[in-house]
């Protein structure tokens, strides 16, 4: 049973010795999340079934949930916890609705299937040996070994990440160039301004529009992992909080993940400024420009390819399709080009969902529950990181079997962080009113724009249940 969460302990807040560049990294990680499932397959796919119509609810998603990082930047800068430890200590509630939308999402491992069919298909072509299954544990075993590599977790992800984001961006700005025209770049701009406009079939219900919406930047608890890396980047409070260390290089001592409250004097609310601002301009840089970027940057090569030639592919098919297309106006690189684009971007949201995913279940099992403090927070992390693995793995054979496809692993996944996201964005709003010192607590944009965000999701989760309890009963 989950143990009272401790109050936050008095510190000054220390003082911002960094220039910028040195703090850049928590927002590439972040576009590394998001960039393998809404920007890679969900919208891309929806474009080259509609068209440009609705890049405007992609737009928007990604808008939306800039200012639900910014305000869980603000708490990890003003205290150095997780979002996760301030809402148990509202009400422990909060930890067993967590620990239940992660226990079915480790059941819905859509990037690492995505993933291993794409690297089958650039090795082999369109058929080649082997289920998915065996591909999707094969990349798993790619990504635990890239974490478990240096000293500090964090900075193979950031490093790694980074890297495979250049690689997406440049190579899709190659496909861009090469197969667009400013008429595309007219109808895409024409989609952005078409507020409001949905199209449904029998494929393309209200309830994958959600998840879509959910999915168009990091979507579901994705938002939240972004505490974690700014507190192992050192940012604000979070340089009082241990970082997590590699079990397999480095021993780690039984450390707390509870954080600190600054005296509200002078000095601390101009600290809080400085570190502020930095978070305003890594969420703003990376996360909502350089996000809504990459993401438009797939969409487009979806509406120039695939939608003149009315090709939707099938489910799980579409990163082959857009390669093999590309193949014709660029030849045998443009095939491998998207390809390794696709497996960069997928890798990245593994790298990043993996880790995110995982220190989420250690910040959970490791601050509510009192038999788990007897263990170094980075041994419980080397447990989980292999056993969600295998579940991935053992649940993609499943689904396999029953001719279940990637793409459906990311709707109901998107579906599923919509409901988290219709709980923990106003309880975020509300923590950050009510815990953190005046001079740290977000001012009325802020307060107007959590709000919004609040309404959508709360108003999409409810819509859901009330079609599935009315299709049960009706």
């Amino acid at each position: 049973m989950a143990i009272p969460i401790p109050a936050l302990r008095k510190a000054d807040l220390p003082d911002r010795e960094k220039p910028l560049w040195r703090m850049l990294g928590p927002g590439a990680i972040m576009i590394g999340l998001a960039v393998g499932s809404g920007e890679l397959i969900l919208w891309p796919w929806i474009t080259a079934k509609f068209g440009p119509s609705m890049m405007w609810a992609a737009a928007l998603g990604v808008f939306v949930q800039l200012w639900i990082q910014i305000e869980v930047g603000r708490w990890a800068v003003a205290t150095g916890e997780s979002a996760f430890t301030g809402f148990a200590r509202m009400t422990q509630l909060w930890v067993y609705f967590f620990l239940s939308l992660m226990f079915v999402g480790a059941f819905m491992p859509g990037w690492g299937r995505a993933a291993g069919v794409a690297v089958k298909n650039l090795i082999f072509g369109e058929v080649g040996p082997g289920p998915d299954w065996f591909w999707t544990a094969l990349v798993f075993v790619i990504a635990l070994l890239i974490i478990f590599g240096p000293r500090q977790i964090y900075a193979t992800v950031e490093r790694s990440i980074t890297g495979m984001v250049l690689v997406i961006t440049i190579g899709m700005l190659i496909v861009a160039f090469s197969v667009g025209t400013l008429t595309d770049v007219g109808a895409m701009l024409g989609g952005i301004v078409n507020f409001g406009h949905i199209e449904l079939d029998d494929e393309f219900t209200f309830h994958r529009f959600f998840g879509a919406f959910v999915f168009a930047g990091a979507g579901g608890l994705g938002n939240l992992y972004y505490a974690y890396y700014l507190r192992d980047k050192g940012i604000g409070m979070g340089a009082r909080i241990p970082a997590l260390l590699n079990p397999l290089r480095e021993y780690q001592t039984a450390s707390s993940e509870i954080g600190y409250v600054f005296p509200d004097n002078e000095q601390n609310a101009a600290r809080f400024r400085s570190w502020f601002s930095y978070v305003k301009v890594d969420s703003v840089g990376f996360f909502w420009l350089g996000n809504t970027f990459t993401m438009f940057l797939f969409m487009f090569g979806a509406l120039v390819v695939l939608y003149p030639k009315g090709i939707v592919p099938e489910e799980g098919r579409l990163l082959w399709d857009l390669a093999l297309i590309l193949e014709g106006p660029m030849g045998p690189f443009g095939r491998y080009l998207f390809l390794i684009i696709g497996i960069s971007a997928l890798f990245s949201s593994i790298l990043a969902g993996m880790d995110g995913g995982v220190r989420l279940w250690v910040d959970l099992l490791h601050t509510n529950f009192e038999r788990m403090r007897a263990f170094a927070a980075n041994k419980i992390y080397l447990t989980i990181a292999v056993g969600s693995s295998v579940i991935g793995v053992i649940a993609t054979w499943f689904f396999e079997t029953f001719e279940i496809t990637a793409l459906d692993f990311f709707f109901i996944s998107a579906t599923l962080g919509g409901f988290a996201m219709a709980g923990y964005v106003p309880a975020l709003l509300y923590m950050n009113m009510k815990y953190l010192p005046p001079s740290a607590r977000p001012g009325p944009i802020n307060i107007i724009m959590m709000s919004l965000a609040s309404l959508i999701y709360i108003s999409f989760a409810l819509y859901t249940l009330w079609t599935k309890v009315g299709a049960w009963f009706g």
